[in-house]
């Protein structure tokens, strides 16, 4: 079992998309479009494991060569810091990491003038680099589920989150400030495994940037 590539997965669009771009150079993985609720998948003829797992824990299982790949949103490679290779941009998954508050706030609010602020988000690493960056004192609430739901009660002003097309902020009151970062889907590789199966990945990253 040694010999096999095991790639780690996240559910949802990122796993449709993932599945598709792997077709079009030969690897076939359609079984994990299944309604099966395996976690782990094998393809013995290719020599292929694939992983399905949460999107914020893709970065761990490949850190620790649990998996020798993985697919994943940048947003959680910037708030986690792993010490992984990220050679390729699968130009996937589009989405935006903002600085969102109240649309009756932005009509007189400038953010040059921010000296210190309160940001509920569910990515504090990569906020409070952000505004230190900007010489903003920041306080910041983490939360794990909506953070739109924030400002409505009082709990911040303003949040950090991920956006795509911006309906959900404008049907909570919430406006874009600022663009922390464009954000899009990459392919992550552990840094033993590229050394060891260099042959088997160099060849899986090759089919892959041909395609993109």
């Amino acid at each position: 079992m040694t010999d096999f590539i095991t790639i780690a997965i996240p559910k949802g669009r990122i796993l449709h998309d993932s599945v598709a771009l792997f077709k079009k150079i030969g690897i076939d993985c359609d079984e994990l479009l299944s309604d099966s609720r395996k976690l782990i998948f094998e393809n013995p003829t290719q020599k292929m494991r694939y992983m399905i797992v949460r999107a914020t824990d893709v970065p761990t299982y490949v850190e620790y060569g649990c998996a020798d790949l993985g697919i994943v949103g940048k947003d959680t490679l910037l708030e986690q810091r792993k010490d992984l290779y990220e050679p390729l941009d699968l130009k996937f998954g589009y989405c935006r990491l903002v600085v969102a508050e109240p649309a009756e706030l932005s009509r007189t609010d400038d953010p040059s003038s921010w000296a210190n602020i309160r940001i509920a988000t569910k990515y504090p690493n990569v906020t409070e680099k952000y505004f230190a960056g900007k010489g903003v004192q920041v306080e910041i609430i983490k939360l794990y589920g909506s953070i739109e739901l924030a400002p409505l009660v009082g709990l911040s002003e303003r949040i950090v989150d991920l956006v795509s097309t911006g309906e959900t902020l404008r049907q909570n009151g919430l406006v874009e400030v600022e663009t922390i970062a464009e954000i899009t889907c990459r392919l992550i590789v552990n840094r033993a495994s590229l050394k060891t199966r260099h042959g088997r990945i160099t060849e899986i990253l090759e089919g892959l940037e041909q395609h993109l």
